[in-house]
């Protein structure tokens, strides 16, 4: 009897710990796929290549930021994307993912030379970015903002 005890012990604690392997291999494999969804969408704005960019944006996907309430993603093709022709590159300061949520602050270089200095929160679900909120830093205003 209390070999068979001990047996079924054994057996529960490397069932727990095929379980915790299990998840936590998930949540690396999901935090670095999310993380390549980030360095994806600052490369199609370096790219100018809206295709690239619309593959990791969810239908769904909303966009928020001082001049923007969750606009969709007409919206945001028509107000944001034109951005693209102005931006030369994005520099990634800080870049914490968790789970599906992530946030990012970087340096963006203007195509004549401007900084601007940004935080963007990122949710993700099923391999896309369903949401980004931006928070405008100092430095330029984001290039094509008007004020309007």
């Amino acid at each position: 009897m209390k070999n068979r005890s001990k047996k079924i012990g054994v057996a529960c604690l490397f069932a727990i710990t095929l379980l915790l392997l299990n998840t936590n291999c998930t949540n690396l494999g999901n935090r670095a796929s999310n993380q390549k969804l980030i360095k994806d969408y600052y490369a199609a704005y370096e790219k100018k290549d809206w295709n690239m960019l619309r593959s990791i944006l969810a239908d769904s996907f909303s966009f928020n930021s001082p001049r923007d309430n969750h606009i969709d993603l007409a919206a945001y093709k028509e107000r944001c994307w034109p951005n693209a022709d102005n931006i030369k590159r994005f520099d990634i300061d800080k870049l914490i993912v968790d789970g599906d949520s992530a946030f990012v602050t970087y340096n963006g270089w203007t195509t004549d030379g401007r900084l601007f200095r940004n935080t963007e929160y990122f949710k993700f679900k099923e391999g896309k970015i369903t949401e980004n909120s931006c928070f405008f830093g100092p430095g330029v205003s984001f290039p094509n903002n008007t004020g309007k």
